[in-house]
């Protein structure tokens, strides 16, 4: 969910993989679709959990074949965006070799559970990467990922991935705090463009409070503390948390 920017500015689509799907759920589809026109569907694409690291690369590969933009927002459908706020930055922005949003440096390589990675050789860390729950590609990283589709790895997790995919590229890396996008939200700061992990609730208290008020909380809460991220030491030393980070 999220605040509205002018609608020329943005394309704004939920990507299904309807591979696997039965007739009826097609035909549920194609009514969401004729309604809204909101849904952005992969044929091809066999939709779960397991899958979405394909998923995701064949989203950047059906957007950098069929339609001319200058960036890309990535985000699950649990995080709310402040689009206004968001496009407007961007605006001013460079579109090239942007790769923004909330970094890790010093995730350990999962040994279990969902996020289990049985494939991942390179080290005993991932490679820096941009926390899935929401990040913004440049359109020429997208393109760069359509090119080199055939050469990547499929990792469980789909924003570890990326940040492997793109590790070698010369780009502009930019790690900002205002994108709440860990596996558990920090809180609900008005400073926040990008926040992830929230209810239906939640979604509706900041759409309502922006609409009311112009702002995106009704009470600051700070849950976890933050980090900036240090790009001179080494990964495992990146991101130390510190209170007055958004």
């Amino acid at each position: 969910m999220a605040g509205r920017p002018p609608q020329d500015d943005i394309w704004c689509r939920f990507v299904i993989g309807t591979g696997s799907l039965a007739g009826e759920e097609l035909h549920s589809l194609e009514l969401e679709q004729g309604r809204h026109r909101d849904l952005l569907l992969l044929p091809e694409l066999r939709d779960s959990y397991e899958n979405l690291t394909a998923k995701v690369l064949a989203m950047y590969v059906w957007l950098d074949l069929h339609l001319d933009f200058r960036f890309v927002l990535k985000a699950d459908d649990d995080t709310f965006v402040r689009l206004d706020v968001l496009v407007e930055e961007l605006r001013a922005k460079e579109p090239r070799r942007l790769y923004w949003g909330f970094f890790s440096g010093r995730g350990r390589v999962k040994s279990g559970g969902k996020w289990k990675e049985s494939t991942w050789l390179l080290c005993d860390y991932y490679l820096p990467y941009a926390l899935g729950g929401g990040y913004v590609l440049s359109a020429d990283l997208v393109h760069y990922l359509r090119l080199s589709q055939d050469y990547f790895n499929m990792w469980q997790s789909e924003d570890v991935s990326l940040g492997a995919w793109l590790a070698p590229v010369a780009m502009k890396r930019v790690h900002d705090p205002r994108f709440d996008t860990e596996y558990k939200s920090r809180g609900c700061n008005n400073k926040y463009i990008v926040t992830h992990k929230q209810s239906i609730e939640d979604m509706l208290e900041k759409h309502q409070t922006l609409a009311k008020e112009g702002k995106l909380c009704k009470e600051e809460v700070k849950l976890r503390l933050s980090y900036m991220y240090d790009w001179g030491v080494p990964p495992s030393q990146c991101c130390q948390r510190k209170d007055g980070i958004p």
